[in-house]
């Protein structure tokens, strides 16, 4: 079988993987489809990585994930053999969990989905995966595996475990708000284009965390699921456009980029759209997520909500910089031939259309999604 075939094998298996971990009711299954897409994804990004340091970035994606999964584990064991069930629904609805069960269960399903998002300290696997892995790998990681820690709070922690979720929120926010702020930062300093958007990637869903652990506060939990699906279209634009990028040029550094308004104009509009989104520009579907987060917090948290809008300044930074870097000034023709710069392809520019055109729509029309996210976050 061609590799194509292969990659192509490999790539369904991970989405099929992300599908029915959404679709489970049962934590058992949720457990099995939750690990199954590690497989897939260490195959990709160690056999089909850009780089010789790809074998690093799928044992730090392994080793990360494994690490939190046998908290998880041991978790759905627990209450398999207390309660005697591991249907969502029903220990929803008939556990009783005495404030020490929920403590201890709590840290059990925190960790694993901590891992996943990830948060600040357990992030560190998700820059070298994305560096690493081949560019459909990065889309497929941003747009959807990062979204099973965001799920799995939403759908198993938050209802499961109620007052656990108010005893740790406040140290969960201000975990989130280091992570904001932590990857904001670093992000400014990275001279690797995925880098870059890896970091940024951090940081949004740090947000997310923000709005999850918003105290009894709708706005937070809508704008935290919000905020995970215009985040996915975002970074799969960033990185689609990052990747269109590196195989005319077959760098990723940075400082080898300037000028390429000059050779791709319809490549830098499209750049500079994804970057305004990446920014949470009013009128893009990132805005819309993070209002209605910090909405939340200037309800729940003003403190946490202080510290986390520096997190606004910092993306705005770092997305002006990279924008800036790559696209304007001289062309750098000592490290790149002028010639291979050549613009978007007719199917590079159907996809990045496509994309930006989702993000607008939903930072327009949010009610779109708001309509069928508000009753469920209600129940």
């Amino acid at each position: 079988m061609p590799n194509y075939n292969k990659f192509a094998a490999f790539l369904k298996f991970t989405q099929f993987g992300v599908m029915l971990t959404f679709l489970v009711t049962d934590l058992v299954s949720f457990y099995i489809f939750f690990e199954s897409v590690l497989i897939p994804m260490y195959i990709l990004i160690g056999v089909w990585g850009s780089r010789s340091r790809k074998i690093k970035a799928a044992y730090y994606l392994f080793l990360y994930t494994l690490f939190g999964s046998l908290f998880l584990l041991f978790g759905i064991i627990y209450l398999n053999v207390i309660y005697g069930t591991t249907y969502i629904p029903l220990l929803s609805e008939k556990a009783a969990f005495s404030i020490t069960e929920q403590l201890f269960l709590w840290v059990c399903f925190f960790i694993p989905f901590a891992v996943k998002i990830p948060m600040y300290p357990f992030h560190i696997w998700l820059p070298e995966a994305h560096v690493e892995a081949p560019t459909i790998g990065s889309v497929i990681l941003a747009s959807l595996l990062l979204k099973l820690g965001g799920y799995g709070f939403l759908r198993i922690t938050l209802p499961l475990f109620p007052y656990a979720n108010v005893y740790f929120g406040p140290y969960i926010q201000w975990l989130a708000v280091i992570g904001v702020i932590h990857a904001s930062i670093v992000s400014i300093r990275q001279m690797d284009l995925k880098r870059v958007i890896a970091y940024a990637s951090i940081a949004h869903m740090n947000l997310v965390v923000l709005g999850t652990f918003a105290p009894a506060n709708v706005s937070g939990y809508d704008g935290a699921l919000y905020l995970m699906i215009a985040h996915g279209i975002v970074s799969a634009g960033l990185f689609f456009a990052i990747g269109f990028i590196y195989d005319r040029t077959h760098s990723r550094i940075i400082w080898y980029y300037g000028g390429i308004v000059k050779r791709m104009p319809r490549f830098v509009f499209f750049f500079l759209m994804l970057t305004l989104a990446n920014m949470s520009f009013p009128g893009t579907s990132n805005f819309v997520g993070e209002f209605m987060i910090f909405v939340s917090l200037v309800l729940s948290n003003f403190q946490v909500l202080i510290f986390a809008s520096a997190g606004i300044v910092l993306s705005a930074v770092y997305s002006v910089w990279l924008f800036n870097r790559v696209c304007f000034g001289t062309f750098k023709n000592k490290y790149f031939n002028i010639s291979f710069c050549t613009d978007l392809t007719r199917t590079e520019t159907i996809c990045l259309f496509l994309l930006v055109l989702c993000m607008l729509f939903l930072g327009v029309k949010s009610y779109f999604v708001i309509q069928f996210t508000y009753p469920v976050i209600l129940k």
